[in-house]
């Protein structure tokens, strides 16, 4: 006897699920409900609408009820939402949002896709006025679209800065608006760390978006935003991108069991409480490979892997959970940033000891049109070499950096694997040692004590006390910025100047991306040094991270010149 599965919600957990079931049984029942008037669109494009990107809202929808029907025989039900589950009965019971029909259907196994809600506290005033929006559909960006476009709006605040808050500003803000992003946190994107997120940080300021960290909206009007500092922000429409909450009420409602993060509760295969009943998507709790801890995860990449797993379960085909590590990547205009894994935040939250290389080559052959400096941060584990972060920044293509360490982690990869990497290579693509490549090398001589490091984020402190810091640039680079109370002896000269670097007092070495000062700290603890150190990130990455320090308060610059060239 054929299954009948039935389906609640559809786009990348819901209708990857179905999709699958079909090629597993083409004589089972299969029914999928949605509650919204579209079952299948491009959820992650919806941003690209606001900046005429997507040229219609049509576009985004991927395919209708009558596709679904014609091409995988499986009966998509729009504006039908499930009101709840009869588990005894293996009924759900259904409301057309149409024409308020009511009526039951029954079920052998049941996939719960419902995804998440955006959050709106109810804390902040005027929350649920008409010109504030939220983003999880086509209706919802159709309707800012419209409001913007009909009232010929021209300021807009954006609240929160992660993936959803980053992507609306920046196509807003390619539409000509004029745009303010605010976030309660004192840096965009939590994926990164903090020194990382200064580039971020950087271009939005660039492109002239007003960011403003470290403030939380309390207080929204027909013409503005109010925060808790006091600041008042022109504002005639709000986007409200503060983060998502798992839609349980559904699974709540029937005695499904709850995880502890708040996601619906499932085994390694997906499955709920109820042997019936699986689950998948943003509103599930899953298990994290590198923290062993259990999480919550809102990405279509897991959604969908999670879809084929639990359809594959129902028909008795085995399936290997990895856990998550969270790969993703976000476009912040004219840069691309990429993460996986761990950060330092979480690595430090899971208790785990840890080492970051930090370097900055260039992410094709620098003779090459377009060759651009990559920011690339790895994170391993002491002492064993794990591999166990990485975050990448750059114009470039971060995305295949990111890819290979994602790769590497699912292995269990080490800086010793990865310093073997075998990857392509031609000049315009990349560097013969590629940037994973070049930070494997470095983690290493880190780890086997070749030679040690200070991090970008303690510069402004050496500066401060007076260290001794040598810049190992030539002249003319020297000239165009540096830090003010640096001594300019470059890697040409270094050997015949070395009576004015002491021996007894610690010495810091930088150039543009530290490998330069790299090979100047081995060139003088070959000549006895026993007391240098190279600044993890160099120059370009005390200019933006400092950068960022004198956008957002009185200190003094410790840099003469941002020379980000």
């Amino acid at each position: 006897m054929s299954n009948k599965i039935v389906v609640i919600g559809g786009v990348a957990g819901g209708a990857s699920a179905a999709a699958r079931a079909r090629r597993l049984d083409e004589l089972a029942e299969i029914v999928m409900f949605e509650r919204g008037p579209h079952v299948s669109f491009s959820n992650c494009c919806l941003p690209y609408r606001l900046s005429d990107t997507i040229d219609s809202c049509d576009d985004l929808v991927l395919m209708s009820p009558n596709c679904f029907k014609t091409q995988y025989n499986i009966d998509a039900r729009v504006n039908s939402e499930v009101t709840k589950i009869k588990r005894k009965e293996k009924k759900v019971a259904v409301k057309n949002l149409e024409t308020g029909e009511e009526y039951e259907e029954s079920y052998d196994k049941l996939v719960l896709s419902p995804g998440a809600n955006p959050i709106l506290p109810g804390s902040i005033k005027g929350v649920k006025k008409d010109n504030v929006f939220t983003i999880r559909n086509v209706v919802d960006i159709d309707k800012l679209y419209s409001y913007i476009n009909e009232n010929n709006i021209e300021d807009i605040a954006v609240i929160g800065a992660g993936f959803i808050g980053i992507e609306v500003a920046e196509n807003l803000h390619n539409a000509g608006k004029n745009v303010s992003l605010v976030e309660a946190m004192d840096q965009v994107m939590a994926p990164f760390d903090f020194d990382m997120a200064q580039l971020l940080h950087k271009e939005l300021y660039d492109k002239k978006v007003n960011l403003v960290l470290n403030d939380a909206l309390v207080e929204i009007t027909d013409d503005s935003i109010i925060l808790k500092s006091g600041k008042k922000i022109d504002a005639k429409a709000v986007v409200m991108a503060i983060g998502v909450s798992p839609e349980t009420d559904l699974a709540k409602d029937a005695g499904l069991e709850i995880g502890e993060t708040g996601g619906i509760k499932v085994d390694h295969n997906y499955q709920t409480s109820d042997e019936d009943i699986y689950a998948v998507g943003d509103a599930v709790e899953v298990y994290s490979r590198l923290t062993h801890k259990n999480t919550r995860l809102a990405l279509a990449g897991p959604a969908q892997r999670q879809a084929r797993a639990a359809a594959d379960h129902i028909y008795g085909i085995p399936h290997r959970n990895n856990g998550t590590i969270g790969s993703s990547i976000v476009r912040v205009f004219d840069l691309n940033a990429a993460s996986t894994g761990l950060n330092e935040k979480t690595a430090k939250e899971a208790g785990i000891s840890y080492d970051v290389v930090y370097v900055i080559p260039g992410d094709k052959v620098g003779l090459m049109p377009e060759s651009n400096p990559m920011h690339f941060k790895l994170i391993y584990e002491y002492p064993t070499g794990k591999i166990i972060g990485a975050q990448a920044i750059g114009r470039g293509n971060v995305d295949k950096r990111i890819d290979v360490i994602a790769a590497l982690i699912l292995m269990d990869g080490t800086l010793e694997d990865l310093k073997e990497m075998e990857l392509c290579y031609a000049p315009l693509f990349g560097t013969a040692k590629d940037v994973v490549n070049h930070a494997a090398l470095v983690g290493l001589n880190l780890l086997n004590g070749v030679f040690e490091q200070v991090r970008v984020t303690e510069v402004r402190e050496l500066v401060e006390n007076d260290a001794f810091i040598v810049d190992v640039r030539e002249e003319d680079e020297y000239a165009k910025g540096h830090l003010v109370n640096s001594v300019n002896i470059p890697l040409s000269e270094l050997r015949e100047r070395t009576d004015e670097i002491p021996k007894d007092q610690p010495v810091y070495l930088h150039c543009r991306s530290a490998q330069r000062s790299y090979n100047a700290v081995m060139a003088l603890q070959g000549m006895g040094y026993d007391n240098v150190y190279n600044i993890s990130g160099s120059f370009l990455g005390i200019c933006c991270y400092e950068y960022y320090l004198d956008q957002t308060t009185d200190r003094e610059k410790i840099v003469t010149e941002y020379n980000f060239e």
